[in-house]
């Protein structure tokens, strides 16, 4: 579990292809703090420490997972935003994060606002019935509010500070972001599909 407040911006240091997964080493400042084993998000993709080489962490990224979220066409160099799980004796801040993401987006708009920026995502059909208004979404990991809502696309307000300390301030129009809606909202509209009559 995490919260899409993020620890730190790492960058791809390999992307090494190893029979049908791929191997991601990525620089970061966490490393020394890692452990085989831990749970890291990486864009918002929960992933496995499977060593930890020259201050960088190493983890496999499944076939599936490439597919459906955006690590199968990272680049070399490329930032990401990395949060390690949820300690259960720390403070919980943002909103439940699983690390299990819905779908992607794309980005159709970055626009200034004084000193914040305002980020129109596009999503698929899929997903709108787990966005509301005032809802929280997880943006590459990043724990975000949806404050304006069409049929096929949300605008966030990024405040300063997360534009600075995540990997949103690299975003430029036309790229895709790993999208993962409020789990909440999720359950909820099951329980809804499973009562509907008929």
């Amino acid at each position: 579990m995490f919260t899409g407040l993020i620890e730190s911006v790492g960058r791809v240091a390999g992307l090494d292809a190893a029979g049908s997964r791929m191997r991601l080493r990525i620089h970061t400042a966490l490393a020394p703090e890692l452990t085989p084993g831990d749970s890291v998000a990486v864009n918002g993709v929960c992933l496995t420490v499977t060593h930890i080489q020259d201050g960088a962490m190493h983890a496999d990224v499944g076939p599936e997972t490439a597919r459906i979220t955006t690590l199968g066409s990272l680049r070399l160099d490329a930032p990401v935003n990395l949060e390690r799980a949820m300690r259960a004796d720390s403070r919980f801040g943002g909103h439940f994060v699983q690390g299990h993401v819905d779908g992607t987006g794309t980005v159709e708009e970055v626009r200034p606002e004084a000193d914040a920026r305002w980020l129109a995502v596009s999503f698929p059909a899929l997903l709108a019935s787990y966005l509301i208004r005032k809802g929280s979404i997880a943006v590459d990991g990043v724990s975000l509010t949806v404050a304006a809502l069409g049929g096929d696309r949300f605008e966030v307000m990024i405040i300063p500070f997360t534009w600075e300390h995540t990997n949103l301030g690299f975003l430029r129009a036309g790229e895709r972001v790993n999208l993962e809606c409020d789990m909440v909202g999720k359950y909820v509209a099951r329980a809804v599909e499973l009562i509907r009559p008929g």
